[in-house]
């Protein structure tokens, strides 16, 4: 019992490791031959060349992947094949939590068809960019993780409005500007 509990409190955190585009699993090969544990969740996708399709595993976090370390080991990651940045506030590596990376395990595990999504908060201002309210700014009033729809507050002559619409015709404000 004693040791299991050492185990778990001298295990390193896992934490988010930006890496330059298109080489996200060079850059996890490198660091598991360094002797540390990434974590790269990807998808199945199919692919059409103009002569054939082919299955591709695509990551699911393009950029991005996930390794266990100590973060006294930050400089060996950075210096590390394909790594841009340990993620963090400033140069302080913020660790994600076990509960997360689980999550992220099983969903990929499940092989039940995933795909990227935009990350939407309550309050957070966006556009809408396809469909028949394209060019509308609005705020999140509420996004449902188990309904694909989200409810938008788009104001309108100093009025407020709400509209249900798909998930997938928003996209972040691109400026600054208030409608």
């Amino acid at each position: 019992m004693l040791s299991e509990l050492s185990n778990t409190i001298a295990k390193p955190a896992w934490f988010g490791i930006r890496v330059h585009p298109r080489n996200e699993v060079r850059a996890s090969d490198n660091l598991s031959l360094r002797g540390y544990e990434p974590f790269l969740p990807a998808r199945r996708v199919r692919r059409r060349w103009s002569d054939r399709f082919k299955i591709l595993d695509e990551p699911l976090f393009p950029g991005y992947l996930f390794c266990r370390f100590d973060v006294s080991e930050r400089t060996r990651i950075l210096e590390s094949p394909g790594v841009i940045q340990v993620i963090g506030i400033g140069r302080t590596p913020v660790p994600v939590g076990d509960a997360e990376i689980g999550a992220i395990r099983i969903m990929v595990e499940s092989e039940v068809g995933l795909s990227p999504w935009p990350y939407l908060q309550t309050g957070q201002r966006i556009q809408i960019e396809t469909g028949p309210l394209t060019g509308i700014q609005g705020i999140v009033v509420r996004s449902e993780t188990n309904n694909p729809r989200v409810v938008v507050s788009v104001t309108l002559l100093h009025r407020s409005i709400a509209a249900e619409i798909e998930r997938d015709w928003i996209g972040p404000v691109t400026s600054t500007e208030s409608s």
